[in-house]
């Protein structure tokens, strides 16, 4: 088989219906683009799903029909590798590393998080919308190497 080329999958989670230029100028050139959840208007994922291919979940703050239309945990492919979405981490359903999933991406706290768990990878991109409390507004770049290596990077969208 191929080797692959580098894939960028940026993760992004609570917008709350804000899509920030800085935001914006983080997803140029990504190859996909992961929302977990509290979008809070149809108007972003219009926005996000522009720039490059776009899954997102529901969160707690996503209401009307459009909302009802996303799932609570959905399963991407990406280069190889199985990304988990979720909002909050208690609606992952399966075990990941028994299911094959290599990330697990969710959002709900607004604090930017990555941590490796029984070889699977749980990122909290944060928020990239309104700032809440003292907690930085951020991002994340999933990157996927030729071999299929994995590595997250947050990025802070504004001071």
């Amino acid at each position: 088989m191929p080797a692959q080329n580098t894939l960028r999958v940026a993760l992004v989670s609570d917008t709350h219906n804000l899509v920030r230029p800085e935001l914006l100028r983080f997803l140029a050139g990504c190859d996909a683009i992961v929302h977990a959840g509290d979008i809070c208007d149809s108007s972003v994922l219009a926005a996000l799903g522009a720039i490059a291919p776009l899954t997102a979940v529901c969160g707690n703050n996503d209401r009307g029909e459009w909302a009802e239309a996303l799932p609570v945990q959905t399963v991407l492919e990406v280069g190889g590798v199985k990304i988990a979405v979720v909002h909050e981490l208690p609606d992952l359903r399966d075990d990941p590393a028994s299911s094959g999933i290599a990330v697990v991406v969710s959002g709900h706290s607004h604090k930017p998080s990555l941590e490796a768990r029984d070889g699977v990878l749980y990122v909290n991109p944060g928020s990239a919308g309104p700032r809440r409390f003292r907690l930085p507004v951020t991002a994340a770049m999933l990157t996927i190497g030729k071999s299929g290596e994995l590595s997250v990077e947050h990025a802070r969208l504004v001071a």
